[in-house]
């Protein structure tokens, strides 16, 4: 039997799509649930007979630009997404899901605060960061702002000393930046941060033009906090699935080890200085 995986998928989603859902007056009667094939295609900006034949099965090879149009215009989520690439026998082309909002969801920023005693934060391949949990404000407190790991790092004073090894933390931003560059080289805001970057930091130049990749997996850092002294910490990235090229990075000392000691009087700190001044007695 000649199985149509591909059609049965589009089909059966355009079917669970209302007018309504898309924001598109619903004019008519319907003989079928769901979206029509012309309007599908027209959300798709595709030919109204190439996606007929798309669920017929007649055509079986759809380029990755159709496919990702095709996911977009049937609302598929990120996995609903991977799977119909996988259909359609197409290599899902990254760059055209990297403007995507950068907002984190109100779950996974419940998750980083429940990280108490660890600094956790969710970042942008860009090294932007997003959401951060308490601690990461007051380990990052040192910097104004704390808003992009590069721009701290190139073009904050602060990022020398709170670097020790101040190269060889320049070196792995660096080339973090590059595998973003890899995904989409003309993303504005990647283009807006390299162009800054180089214009103030010839050292940041000098390393962007080695042309380094690096992704963020796991790794040791060394920082020096000016409340709390020398930090000896490890790090592990975690993708946010539901908002691909997010990424959740959490910060751990070795347990009883003096950086994890520290790391507790530095949420210490930040909480003893951000509590709200006593109001007057009344």
């Amino acid at each position: 039997m000649d199985d149509n995986h591909l059609g049965d998928f589009l089909r059966a989603r355009r079917a669970g799509l209302r007018p309504e859902d898309i924001g598109m007056a619903n004019y008519g009667t319907r003989r079928v649930a769901g979206l029509r094939r012309e309007e599908v295609a027209v959300l798709a900006g595709v030919n109204a007979d190439y996606y007929t034949r798309l669920e017929q099965g007649r055509e079986r090879n759809p380029s990755p630009q159709v496919v990702d149009a095709l996911s977009r215009a049937l609302r598929l989520d990120a996995d609903a997404r991977a799977h119909v690439f996988r259909l359609a026998g197409a290599t899902p082309n990254d760059r055209l899901s990297v403007h995507s909002a950068e907002r984190v969801g109100p779950a996974l920023r419940r998750l980083m605060d429940g990280y108490p005693d660890t600094p956790a934060f969710v970042m942008s391949r860009t090294l932007d960061l997003l959401a951060v949990n308490a601690l990461t404000d007051a380990l990052y407190a040192p910097f104004e702002p704390a808003d992009n790991l590069a721009r701290m790092t190139f073009l904050d004073p602060a990022g020398r000393t709170f670097y020790p090894d101040w190269d060889r933390a320049a070196r792995a931003t660096v080339a973090n930046l590059r595998e973003a560059a890899g995904f989409d080289p003309d993303h504005p805001r990647l283009r807006e941060l390299v162009r800054t970057l180089t214009e103030h930091s010839a050292e940041f130049t000098r390393l962007w033009n080695a042309h380094t990749v690096r992704g963020k997996t796991q790794d040791a850092k060394h920082l020096l906090h000016p409340d709390v002294g020398p930090l000896a910490l490890t790090y592990q990235a975690f993708d946010v699935r539901e908002a691909p090229g997010q990424q959740l990075v959490i910060y751990h000392a070795e347990p009883g080890s003096p950086s994890a000691q520290s790391l507790k009087l530095l949420g210490s700190v930040h909480a003893t200085r951000h509590r709200p001044a006593p109001g007057p007695h009344h």
